[in-house]
């Protein structure tokens, strides 16, 4: 299989281990996902389980080009959860979810091949 790859971003610059370590990207369950019309690209406002310690968050995702809402709740996501909370246009994303480009430079979700607890820390 061969597959089309957008144009590659330069390597960000060089970071020390203890800086990755100073982002906090945790395993969460998708709990709801609203369709988020007020946004510039096709968007659903999410709700992710994040397990007892970081509790539960909102999301804005532009994901909406290859995931409908019905599909969302139950997946397990990753996401960066120790930004400061980010207004995007009425709503409050409280965490960044985490994805890839495909071919077409739509987002992809990055999720666990199998299940985890929500909480886990990637390392």
């Amino acid at each position: 299989m061969h597959i089309n790859h957008p144009p590659a971003a330069p390597a960000a610059p060089e970071i020390g281990f203890a800086e990755f370590l100073k982002v906090d990207i945790r395993i969460g369950t998708v709990i709801s996902a609203d369709e988020f019309p007020e946004a510039r690209a096709p968007s659903f406002k999410l709700v992710i389980d994040f397990g007892p310690v970081i509790g539960v968050r909102k999301s804005c995702a532009q994901i909406a080009a290859n995931y409908s809402a019905d599909a969302l709740p139950g997946r397990q996501v990753a996401a960066v959860v120790n930004f400061p909370p980010r207004q995007i246009g009425p709503a409050m994303s409280e965490v960044l979810t985490l994805g890839f480009a495909d071919a077409e430079g739509q987002v992809v979700l990055f999720s666990p091949d199998q299940l985890l607890p929500n909480g886990s820390r990637l390392f």
